[in-house]
């Protein structure tokens, strides 16, 4: 049964919508459900009773919906074709029969229960346009109020159309906000929850102040000046590694501007964290030297493979290097993502005259040579008895004081003794049982084959079943690269496919023999 026009329902619902910036539609949808819930409650909740409302007069109607069905299950709501033929001739399988219901008097209680729905839903619809709006937004900074505290310490922030959560742990230390300060934070992340989609702000996130300098910074909005690294402590220092796309502007001048003036807008903003701005460059040595400052860096050392990097500094500098608690050193790694070791230029030294003496006994030792010629060899470059063994006669011979002679008895010194020492490594590698298919492996000499039969890696499928750094961990990590290692093991790995493949070349071997016979046999069969 439909009720008289209510155009004071629709005005209501515009109303709601409009104080909680949500579509009319939905606040009505709520309103229906919630007179579905009533009509149940009166009529009897195995009914299936729905409710609609005109969105044009605000009429509401009333009905109980009955399914048509070939075998009844549930005889509340479903009745059988025949029956549903009597009420409507041309009814179908599958279609509902409406039956009209008085309006409901709403009691006391069935409209607090009609509210609480009300309210339920106009909340979820909320919350969902909260997300829908603020999904997109990840890495803005957002301005908003104090509202409450919450769990102790976790700020809850008014953003005029949501609410959003900054925690304490992203604030920064010895910050203090008390409700209606106004806040500035970053949003770095929105996701829905069981309690409703939340909004999560930051005010110690690196990219909080890479944004602060792109409001601060007309160029780095306009994408002339780029923001390639940022490393932060947050509260005390900073790192921000700055490029230029226009050879006429320097980054870091135009960042700190004039006098400080742009600089100083962001350290207020962070409640004067110390900031470090540095050009960025593509060559890592030199962004690792710039990230440094303030200081000084004499020479580096790089371990690509690795991403390592050995900083050798003055002696006086070492404390500045570091900074206080390691900060300096830590911000520049965050920043460049190398993992770097800082020496002074004495422990540098003591260092390269430890390893000359140890490299100068080992030639001493192994070529049967005396020191001069070993310093000698040293000082050239050499660092193992490999390199004497396979470098040219001439580049020996060209070290001063040498001559050919020399230099091919140094070659064959140097041959001579690693002949003997993989003679040596190959009988231990047979005496632990590695099989002579992972010996004939490219990329495993003798040392890395006892190495392997020492962890109980003696077959093609115990070493096929490594991963490769697993292989670099047994031989060593500077002896094998990670590609090298990949290599090894696919190689150890080809026996298996050689298997799979066994089967079908068989069978493409079978086949012309079993045509050649279908064909004999078809010969001999009478027309």
């Amino acid at each position: 049964m439909v009720t008289e026009p209510r155009p004071e329902l629709l005005q209501m619902a515009e109303s709601v919508a409009r104080d909680k910036g949500i579509q009319p539609d939905e606040v009505l949808e709520a309103m229906e459900q919630a007179i579905q819930k009533a009509g149940r409650s009166k009529y009897g909740h195995e009914h299936d009773i729905r409710a609609t409302i005109d969105r044009e007069t605000g009429a509401i109607e009333l009905m109980r919906c009955i399914e048509v069905v070939e075998e009844i299950e549930n005889d509340v709501t479903q009745m059988t074709l025949a029956e549903a033929q009597k009420r409507q001739p041309d009814a179908q399988i599958g279609e509902f029969l409406t039956e009209p219901l008085p309006p409901i008097d709403f009691g006391r209680i069935a409209a607090q229960t009609a509210k609480q729905v009300i309210v339920q839903k106009v909340r979820e619809a909320e919350r969902e346009r909260q997300y829908q709006e603020y999904k997109d937004r990840v890495g803005e900074i957002v301005n908003g109020i104090v509202k409450r505290s919450e769990f102790g310490n976790h700020l809850i922030v008014d953003l005029g159309r949501a609410e959003a959560l900054l925690r304490r742990d992203e604030t920064l230390p010895r910050e203090v906000f008390h409700n209606g300060n106004r806040v500035r934070a970053y949003i770095y992340d929105v996701r829905q929850e069981p309690r409703g989609p939340q909004i999560f702000l930051s005010r110690t996130h690196p990219q909080f102040m890479a944004k602060l300098f792109a409001q601060e910074v007309p160029e780095i909005y306009d994408s002339i000046i780029e923001i390639k690294a940022v490393a932060r402590d947050p509260g005390s220092r900073a790192k921000i590694a700055v490029l230029s796309n226009d050879a006429t502007i320097d980054p870091v001048g135009a960042c700190v501007g004039m006098r400080g003036s742009r600089v100083q807008a962001v350290v207020s903003e962070l409640q004067g964290e110390k900031i470090d701005i540095i050009s960025w460059s593509p060559d890592p040595a030199t962004f690792i030297v710039n990230g440094m400052a303030p200081a000084e860096v004499t020479k580096v050392v790089l371990d690509e493979e690795q991403r390592r990097i050995e900083v050798v500094v003055p002696d006086d500098q070492l404390s500045l290097a570091i900074g206080r608690r390691g900060q300096n050193v830590r911000l520049a790694s965050q920043l460049t993502g190398w993992d770097i070791d800082i020496l002074t230029e004495a422990e540098e030294s003591d260092r390269r005259n430890e390893e000359f003496r140890a490299r100068s006994q080992m030639f001493a030792e192994v070529l049967d040579v005396d020191e001069v010629i070993a310093h000698l060899l040293v000082t050239e470059g050499f660092s193992t008895v490999e390199e004497v063994a396979f470098v040219p006669t001439e580049d020996l011979a060209g070290i001063e004081g040498f001559d050919e002679a020399v230099a091919t008895e140094l070659r064959d010194r140097a041959r001579n003794y690693i002949t003997s020492q993989n003679e040596q490594l190959t009988t231990q590698r047979k005496e632990l049982g590695v099989a002579d298919e992972v010996a004939t492996l490219d990329g495993l000499n003798p040392a890395m084959l006892v190495q392997l039969g020492e962890k109980g890696v003696k077959s093609l499928d115990d070493l096929a079943d490594l991963a490769s750094d697993e292989l670099r961990d047994i031989v060593g990590h500077t002896k094998l690269s990670a590609g090298d290692a990949d290599t090894i093991i696919m190689a150890a790995r080809a026996h298996w496919f050689e298997d799979e493949e066994a089967p079908s070349e068989a069978a493409a071997e079978a086949a012309p023999e079993a045509d050649a016979e279908n064909a004999e046999s078809a010969k001999k069969e009478p027309a």
